[in-house]
């Protein structure tokens, strides 16, 4: 009998305190990767193929999604037609709903589709709390959701005005962590956003007005490991006045990741990726018996 093999891009979200990353975690490993999860989830839909869920954007354990995104193969008897997007939304996130983990969107695409090597943008927002001197002070609804600063009061103009430098293209080798990787991936990166903003919080009007929320956005077509932690510590640093916007100017001409300060990064709990972006042609509506005529 005839198989037929239907591609997805799913868009999914998650809370990752209780994960060791988005990544799929070894069987041997007593905490799982989010994407062990979404895997499992698409066998229990009984598919023909062996299961693969690619990922497009890697985050740490303990760092959160409001939307990352990965590309999945559903292979089917010839007899049941694929599944449609908003089948296959409520299906996974039926089987998924033990877990912190919510599939957001669908689309079908061709088959030579790639989440990761799509993606034209990522956009990176970290939270920080200030105004905390204990940390009960915290409340329970931001718990691993954000930075809190104890006894810590920022200058944002000083933050701001350092954005700047590391706003545009250039060498991040200094702002990247070493991995087992790093020789083969491109420092040069180009930050379209870089912003430091006032943040927001359900909790903020309702338990504690002391407490203020900021956030750091950052944008780019991709990044290196850990280099958003690694910015927003050196941001958070001059915000506290332990660097000079000069010497971030100056970790940035050193292109040396040994450079960076040590126990500088900022924590992955208030670290969120907010958005994967695609070609707005890559996301209209798909079907295999057509033509595909997109760039």
């Amino acid at each position: 009998m005839q198989q037929n093999s239907t591609r997805y891009l799913i868009f999914f979200q998650y809370l990752g305190s209780k994960y060791s990353g988005v990544m799929k975690a070894p069987a041997h490993q007593p905490v799982e990767g989010v994407q062990n999860h979404l895997e499992n989830a698409v066998r229990r839909l009984k598919p023909l193929n062996e299961v693969s869920v690619s990922i497009s954007s890697r985050t740490d354990t303990g760092v959160h999604a409001l939307c990352n995104s990965a590309h999945l193969d559903i292979l089917r008897k010839a007899d049941k037609p694929p599944f449609t997007e908003k089948v296959l939304t409520e299906a996974l996130n039926f089987f998924l709903k033990p877990e912190p983990i919510r599939i957001t969107r669908v689309y079908c695409v061709p088959s030579d589709f790639h989440a990761r090597y799509r993606a034209i943008s990522r956009t990176y927002v970290y939270r920080l709390a200030t105004g905390v001197s204990r940390h009960s002070e915290m409340p329970l609804t931001e718990r691993d959701l954000c930075w809190a600063l104890r006894d810590t009061e920022l200058d944002i103009s000083a933050m701001q005005e350092a954005s700047t430098v590391l706003t545009g293209t250039h060498d991040f080798s200094t702002f990247r962590a070493l991995s087992s990787d790093a020789p083969f991936k491109d420092p040069v990166k180009t930050m379209e956003l870089v912003q430091v903003q006032l943040g927001l919080s359900f909790s903020q009007r309702h338990f504690h007005r002391d407490i203020q929320f900021w956030e750091l956005s950052f944008k780019s077509g991709s990044f290196l490991y850990r280099q958003v932690r690694r910015m927003t510590g050196a941001l958070v640093a001059v915000g506290q006045g332990k660097l000079s916007v000069r010497q971030i100017q100056e970790l940035l001409d050193a292109r040396d990741s040994l450079a960076y300060p040590q126990n500088m990064a900022a924590p992955s709990r208030g670290l969120f990726l907010t958005k994967v972006e695609y070609k707005d042609s890559d996301l209209v509506p798909y079907t295999q018996d057509r033509t595909d005529n997109r760039n």
